[in-house]
């Protein structure tokens, strides 16, 4: 059954996406949206509908975050890291189309390090009465924070970064 999740829970999500963004600089103005990604029929076709500042999520629910990224410096910002972290109860999908003008590099161990994509790990198994190691591709639904490295930002130029995730 599925239960909605609170609004104080949305907030909470959105609270801490936007407080570790924010931990970027003060030479930039960071503004987080969550949308809520709705399927419906429009002449037959399905079609998305983006929902803003969802109130309530149920499990299931996706969810697009984007974060507006605006220099509001004199100078222009090189080599510049941006990093949200993928919100608890929820699980990274896939990045958001057309918001592909960064370097995006994932993590899986909460921001400890990034790597770019498909992420690899060691896990051990049991192959003939022996323990083994292999590495493995991490799933995206792994990953906990997405971080972006931005190669430049002129003097008052936006840009949006964005990744989609599912409701646990």
């Amino acid at each position: 059954m599925k239960r909605p999740t609170p609004p104080l829970l949305v907030a909470l999500l959105l609270c801490g996406a936007v407080q570790a963004a924010a931990q970027v600089g003060e030479a930039l103005s960071l503004k987080l949206n969550m949308l809520l990604i709705k399927t419906v029929k429009v002449d037959g076709k399905a079609t998305e509908q983006l929902l803003p500042s969802p109130s309530s999520v149920n499990p299931g629910d996706v969810l697009s975050q984007v974060v507006s990224v605006q220099n509001t410096s004199a100078k222009t910002m090189r080599d510049l890291p941006v990093q949200l972290p993928v919100p608890k109860n929820t699980f990274y999908l896939a990045p958001e189309k057309g918001l592909d003008s960064a370097r995006t590099l994932y993590s899986i161990d909460g921001g400890k390090t990034y790597a770019p994509a498909p992420l690899k790990k060691t896990i051990t198994v049991t192959e003939n009465g022996k323990s083994v190691q292999k590495e493995v591709e991490v799933k995206p639904s792994e990953y906990t924070t997405v971080r972006w490295i931005v190669s430049e930002v002129s003097p008052g130029a936006t840009l949006k970064l964005g990744y989609r995730i599912q409701v646990k």
